[in-house]
């Protein structure tokens, strides 16, 4: 939005001043805000905001008097409108009523200061559409914010507020509300009005209950209520039809809530609860579910309903009182995390424990086969029977549609196993912990089905062009080999979901990665990668963990604070300095503020 020179003059002339002499350091910033609408002040160690600041949409700049050539460029009254402005990580105890003098404000960051209240004026900033207030000493907000209609991002985490009023629920254009880490025991049933919310963190709060009225948030997929003190969850949750990932760990939950309509819900955690029973009434809705995690909790077994959840890729069962496991659990097509230290199982070795989950996974199968063929269960504490390996194998692919030759320290596959899988639909192949030094070129064979491929702990030094012809390839585990890069042929792998690449020798991102829009996982921790190119990550917006631990990075862009899907984003172990220990203590959402708030306007 541009104010005309008429209008310009006319204020000059109806008695307003030049402001008065800007410090240096702010002169520059300022002279680029009046052309740019942005203005990023943070972490300067600002106790007040310049007035120069308030009236910047206002006052003529304070050479107009030297500009005679009036050039396109230097029309001070054509100046747009302050409509960003980042005063973040200072020292500002308050804000002064002159707020209102930037109406055209859309963006309004004060993270990380020390505000103790809100001036009513901030009312009148009626164009606003994020508002970050996270990390100050807020207990009280003023009526007159909730006249913000047009606001879509609401942050107020880290703050002492204890309560929030019904006139939140007018907020109606609210897409992400955080309200963590205060002091709050009840929230308002007017929450409900919040139909376009799509994420709503509440953690780290004192919450008992929660209004029914939530299950009106039919737009919400992202919910955090951990770390409060819920004893149950009121079943109209079921409601919430989009929900796709929610948070219960660290209450007092005795009953894992059900989920009859969230046929959407890929995630869910209910860690560090009182949960004592699971039963097929709460697995069988959860059709779509990748992670389910419920650690530290008192169940005592699991039932065969959780072969349901065929698209299960993490299942943490630790320390709870489990004490023998359904076989079927090893038919999982997608599981590789299967979690299980700290519960007294009794017919499951600890060496098979310890072994990681495929080899529990196999040895579940093999305990299931010995089943199927009139053997049973010998009961714990009897030697184990295995079926011979070639059985096993074919009994894979037969059933389990599964080409699995792993941990045999071999350096070749042989051709029977590829044999054996003619005419099967392959979704899974496992070639781990064997001696490769190359991929086998028979993998393309697969091509037609093949989703997930390991091929960790080998010798590969490189990848061959073979790989990047499985087209339908959703994880790709290359961890624990001698890669140094990856063929540009890869990017042709665009359903491409999970790539794990840590412990390999890499010194440059592998450029291929860019390509790939569908990757949400990127694991490329313990290499040694320098750099990362944020603006091509960004692009990668389905992007939700990257982990660079462990790494040779001597700098992180502050553009990577863009990348606002990620969840998990892992950097510890590199050598930067623009990025403290204590910054990166606070989690991935306080990094990626703290990187915004660096980029240079």
């Amino acid at each position: 939005m541009s104010r005309k020179g008429g209008s310009r003059f006319a204020n000059y002339k109806a008695g307003f001043q030049p402001p008065g002499k800007e410090l240096p350091m702010f002169a520059a910033f300022i002279k680029a805000a009046r052309k740019s609408g942005q203005l990023n002040l943070s972490n300067r160690e600002l106790s007040e905001v310049p007035q120069s600041v308030w009236r910047i949409n206002l006052d003529p700049p304070e050479d107009c008097h030297l500009n005679v050539s009036f050039n396109a460029s230097d029309r001070w009254w054509d100046q747009t409108d302050l409509s960003k402005l980042i005063l973040a990580s200072n020292k500002l105890e308050s804000l002064s009523d002159d707020l209102q003098l930037l109406p055209a404000l859309t963006v309004l960051d004060v993270h990380d200061n020390q505000l103790t209240a809100l001036p009513r004026a901030i009312g009148q900033l009626v164009n606003l559409q994020k508002l970050i207030l996270s990390h100050n000493k807020l207990k009280e907000l003023p009526d007159e914010l909730w006249n913000l209609r047009s606001l879509k991002n609401l942050q107020l985490q880290h703050n002492g507020l204890e309560y929030i009023p019904d006139d939140i629920g007018q907020l109606v254009h609210l897409e992400d509300l955080d309200l963590s880490n205060n002091r709050l025991s009840t929230i308002p049933s007017s929450l409900g009005e919040l139909t376009v919310l799509l994420r709503f963190n509440l953690a780290a709060n004192k919450l008992k209950s929660i209004p029914p009225d939530i299950s009106k948030m039919t737009s919400l997929k992202f919910l955090d209520m951990t770390h409060n003190e819920l004893e149950c969850v009121p079943s109209e949750l079921a409601a919430l039809v989009s929900l796709e990932q929610l948070y219960l760990r660290h209450n007092r939950l005795r009953h894992l809530p059900e989920f009859p309509s969230c046929k959407y819900l890929k995630e869910l955690y209910v860690g560090n609860n009182q949960i004592e029973y699971l039963g097929s009434e709460h697995l069988q809705p959860l059709s779509a579910i990748s992670v389910l995690e419920l650690r530290d909790n008192k169940l005592k077994s699991l039932p065969d309903e959780v072969l349901l959840l065929q698209g299960l890729e993490r299942l943490d069962l630790t320390n709870n009182d489990i004490c023998n496991l359904p076989y079927k659990l090893g038919n999982l097509p997608k599981l590789k995390s299967l979690l299980l230290e700290g519960n007294p199982l009794r017919s499951i070795r600890r060496d098979i424990i310890n072994g990681g989950t495929q080899e529990l996974l196999k040895y579940l199968r093999s305990r299931m086969e010995e089943q199927a063929d009139g053997e049973g269960d010998s009961g714990p504490g009897t030697a184990m029977t295995f079926p011979s390996e070639s059985n096993t194998i074919v009994y894979n692919i037969g059933t389990q549609k599964m080409l699995e030759y792993s941990d045999k320290k071999a350096t070749v596959v042989p051709d029977e196993i590829f044999n054996a899988s003619d005419g099967v639909p392959i979704g899974s192949v496992n070639l781990s912990k064997n001696l490769l030094t190359a991929v086998p070129s028979r993998i393309t064979e697969l091509k037609a089905t093949v989703t997930d491929v390991n091929l960790g702990f080998n010798k590969l030094g490189s990848i061959s062009l073979e790989l990047c012809t499985l087209e339908h390839l959703l994880h790709l585990d290359l961890r624990n080999n001698l890669l140094t890069s990856l063929p540009m042929e890869m990017k042709r792998l665009q359903r491409l979901q999970t790539v794990i690449l840590s412990v390999n020798r890499f010194k440059e991102f592998p450029d291929a990665l860019y390509h790939i829009p569908a990757l949400e996982t990127i694991l490329l921790s313990n290499n040694q990668v320098g750099a990362i190119d944020s603006v091509q990550l960004m692009q990668l917006n389905r992007l939700t963990t990257l982990d660079m631990q462990n790494n040779d990075l001597m700098h992180v862009p502050p553009e990577l604070g863009n990348c606002i899907n990620l969840r998990s984003l892992l950097l510890e172990g590199n050598p930067f300095r623009n990025l403290r220990p204590a910054i990166l203590a606070r989690g991935t959402t306080a990094v990626l503020e703290y990187l915004r708030s660096r980029i240079p306007t």
